[in-house]
C-alpha cells in the first residue's frame, strides 16, 4: 500500500513543525510539501537531514507540484478558509486543527466536502487526553447540576473562549435532559461567558500552553476533570489518526471522539 501523501499548511508554526516531524516518523505517511506565509526558502529540510521537500508561500504551486492526498492545516482561521477552498477544489482531503471559525465557515467546509467528494476531519483539540476529558465531562454532566469551565492558554492565542471549552460545554449540555442550574444572583461579566448555560472563564498568560478544568458541583461535593498540555507533541497521535482516517471517509467529521468510537 502506498503511503499517504501529506502537505502541511502552516509548516513553520510551532504545531506545524511538530506535524512535519510526526509525518516523517511514520512508514504509512509521506511528507511531500509544505506551505507557510513565512517561507523564505524553496525547500524544507526534513528533520533527519536526509532530504528536503518543496516549501513555498504559494499553496496553489505546492498542490500542483506535490499532488497530495491530505492537507494538514495549523494556521489561522482566515488563512485556513482560503487554503481549504483551494485544496478542496483539487480533491485534497483535509485535516484542520486551526480554531476560531464561525458557524457559517464550518458549514462552508462541510459543503466543500460534499461538492468535491472529499473527507475532512476538523477538531478544536487533537490531544487524546483532552478528548477523554471532554467525554468524561459529558458523562458527569448527566448527574451533577452545576458546572463551570476554566480554560487557560498562552497569551498569543487569538480566540476566547477556546474551541475546546465551547465544544465541552455543548457536549455537556447535549448529554442532559434539562438545563444546568445557575448560582443565585444577577449575572455579571466577571462570571465568564455563558456557553450552553455553562460559565466559561478564559485565562491568557505567557508561561501557559493549553489547560482546561471542568468543575461540576452538587450539594456537599464537587468533581474536577482536568487536562494539561505539557508540550505540542501530545497532539501528534491525534493528527496521525486523522490523517489515516480522513482518506477513508467522505464528508466532515467534527471532533476526534467519532474517530475514537466515543460518540454515541
Amino acid at each position: 500500500m502506498n503511503p499517504i501523501r501529506v502537505i502541511v499548511h502552516g509548516a513553520a508554526g510551532k504545531v506545524g513543525q511538530e506535524v512535519v516531524k510526526a509525518v516523517c516518523g511514520e512508514d504509512d505517511a509521506l511528507l511531500v510539501g509544505a506551505v507557510d506565509m513565512k517561507a523564505a526558502k524553496d525547500s524544507l529540510l526534513l528533520p533527519d537531514g536526509s532530504s528536503s521537500v518543496p516549501f513555498s508561500t504559494d499553496l496553489g504551486d505546492i498542490l500542483a507540484r506535490c499532488q497530495p492526498d491530505v492537507m494538514v492545516d495549523f494556521s489561522i482561521a482566515k488563512a485556513t478558509m482560503l487554503a481549504v477552498r483551494l485544496a478542496a477544489g483539487k480533491g485534497v482531503n483535509l485535516v484542520i486543527g486551526t480554531t476560531g471559525f464561525s458557524p457559517g465557515e464550518v458549514k462552508e467546509i462541510e459543503g466543500l466536502t460534499a461538492e468535491h467528494n472529499i473527507g475532512a476531519v476538523m477538531a478544536p483539540n487533537f490531544a487524546l487526553g483532552a478528548i477523554l476529558m471532554m467525554h468524561l465531562a459529558k458523562i458527569a454532566a448527566k448527574y451533577l447540576d452545576y458546572a463551570e469551565i476554566i480554560e487557560l492558554h498562552h497569551h498569543l492565542k487569538a480566540d476566547a473562549p477556546s474551541g475546546t471549552a465551547q465544544m465541552t460545554a455543548r457536549a455537556m449540555a447535549e448529554a442532559r435532559s434539562k438545563p444546568f442550574l445557575q448560582p443565585q444572583g444577577k449575572a455579571a461579566p466577571s462570571r465568564g461567558e455563558s456557553v450552553e448555560g455553562v460559565s466559561v472563564h478564559s485565562v491568557r498568560l505567557p508561561g501557559l500552553m493549553a489547560h482546561q478544568e471542568v468543575i461540576l458541583g452538587a450539594p456537599g461535593q464537587t468533581l474536577s476533570i482536568r487536562h494539561d498540555t505539557i508540550n505540542r507533541e501530545c497532539y501528534m497521535p491525534g493528527v496521525m489518526l486523522a490523517i489515516r482516517e480522513v482518506v477513508k471517509r467522505k464528508g466532515l467529521v467534527y471532533g476526534l471522539d467519532t474517530l475514537l468510537g466515543l460518540r454515541e
